[in-house]
């Protein structure tokens, strides 16, 4: 298995619950709602996860469209799913602290019939890189730095 390119970010803790995130030269933000403790003034570790896979997937069929010349006039992706948040608050050790279930529902607008474009969203997700890490087990070291 060849590694042909590492991603990077780095992360502090500005204040409270209120993190400030940095990709190359990209700052965003992370926070938690107010009820949560945070100040709601930027979107959760959680909207993050599901901004970057449906960023991916649109991404990898915008790829898997450009090789095979196939137009899509227009794509939009809603990525939703459940957790049990007690385990993260740490009421509970009974369940998994991630989703449960994550559906990705896709609409394209594309010269294909459904069939076509089921099987081309399977080429998608055979493809993304996050769908991918969320489907199969990737390890996951934490270290002292």
């Amino acid at each position: 298995m060849a590694i042909s390119k590492t991603v990077t970010v780095t992360a502090k803790s500005v204040e409270n619950f209120l993190i400030e995130v940095n990709a190359g030269k990209h700052t965003q933000y992370i926070d938690q709602p107010e009820k949560g403790g945070g100040k709601d003034a930027a979107p959760t570790p959680l909207d993050y996860f599901f901004f970057a896979l449906s960023g991916c997937v649109i991404t990898i069929a915008k790829i898997i469209a450009r090789q095979r010349n196939i137009e899509i006039r227009d794509m939009s992706v809603t990525v939703e799913g459940g957790l049990n948040s007690a385990v993260l608050l740490g009421k509970t050790t009974e369940d998994r602290a991630g989703f449960q279930d994550v559906v990705v529902k896709v609409y394209m607008d594309a010269d294909m019939t459904d069939e076509e474009k089921l099987a081309f969203l399977k080429e998608v997700d055979a493809r993304c890189p996050i769908s991918d890490n969320t489907i199969n087990t990737t390890p996951v070291k934490f270290e002292l730095a």
